[in-house]
């Protein structure tokens, strides 16, 4: 334990003069320190008791005062201690680039493609808390919709507002996965601390990949960090030039079939995905508590000494 000023412990001399006051005010006269003014009063046939007990505990209630104070002395020079270091968990920056064109209301187990993949997004970002998660949704255009945060609640409020057929005309009318990809890169190359990674989920094949535009994107991601994983949850299989820019950037390809393989898909990428954890320094805490507790007990001494005793000088 330490103070943040200690001088101020000097003043403990003053509730410590007080209790050598009350427990040794008897034996002052003996030292020729003070005289003895105590009174004798005589009672007819009456028997003398010592009062040793009541004396004692007369003190005892008299010295929760100094007591108090000295309490009060210690919180003003600032009690402190050193926490118990910890390990945190590092934090993963996790941006989904989500497919918004018209076919992503195909229908998908019991609803649509985009019901399937935000309950599967959903699933996920409630698995990992302590994470950042942003969200990114792409059609003609590019969008950042949520930015990287950890509250996962963001993402269940965006669910009716995403939705493909509630969009305004010509804003899904294609995809256009490249340009989704690089809007999630300009947010991640943002973060400073933390791990980057972009969750892709599209139906279909991209307007403007090809002629070696796949592999430009894939190394600039695999130059910033970025790790990018792909969920191709249409017909068929994964278009072959976001497979590539998915082994450029040390990633890696899924192609579910169904809503109980998508949500297999994500609880995959969880566990390829581990969070790593460290070590934290032990940091100067406030320590008022326990001074404050007994601060307040001997208060309710004194209180109850007050109503209960008095002291009397004979």
């Amino acid at each position: 334990m330490s103070f943040s000023d200690w001088r101020i412990l000097l003043f403990l001399f003053i509730p410590a003069t007080l209790l050598a006051w009350i427990w040794l005010r008897d034996r002052l006269p003996s030292l020729g320190l003070g005289s003895d003014r105590r009174i004798a009063l005589p009672q007819d046939f009456g028997i003398a008791r010592s009062g040793r007990w009541s004396d004692f505990f007369i003190r005892c209630f008299l010295s929760s005062m100094p007591l108090m104070m000295a309490v009060a002395i210690i919180l003003l020079a600032g009690p402190r201690h050193l926490s118990v270091p910890k390990a945190e968990r590092e934090l993963t920056n996790i941006e989904f680039c989500l497919d918004l064109s018209g076919s992503m209301t195909a229908k998908f187990g019991a609803g649509t493609r985009y019901d399937a993949a935000m309950e599967a997004i959903n699933g996920f970002v409630d698995q990992r808390p302590g994470d950042a998660f942003g969200l990114t949704v792409f059609g003609d255009k590019a969008q950042h919709w949520i930015p990287l945060t950890t509250d996962p609640s963001a993402f269940r409020c965006a669910v009716p507002f995403l939705n493909p057929r509630k969009l305004p005309r010509g804003y899904g009318g294609g995809t256009m996965i490249g340009l989704g990809l690089k809007k999630c890169q300009e947010t991640l190359v943002t973060r400073e601390t933390g791990d980057r990674m972009i969750i892709l989920v599209s139906d279909g094949a991209s307007f403007d990949l090809g002629d070696g535009k796949e592999e430009i994107i894939g190394k600039s991601l695999r130059d910033d960090n970025i790790v990018v994983y792909s969920i191709h949850i249409g017909n068929g299989v994964t278009p072959p030039e976001v497979s590539t820019i998915t082994n450029i950037a040390n990633g890696k390809s899924f192609n579910p079939q169904d809503v109980q393989s998508l949500q297999g898909v994500f609880q995959r990428i969880d566990k390829m995905e581990v969070a790593e954890m460290k070590q934290t320094y032990a940091e100067v805490l406030d320590w008022f508590a326990p001074f404050s507790i007994a601060g307040i007990s001997l208060a309710g001494v004194a209180l109850c000494s007050m109503m209960l005793f008095r002291y009397t000088p004979w």
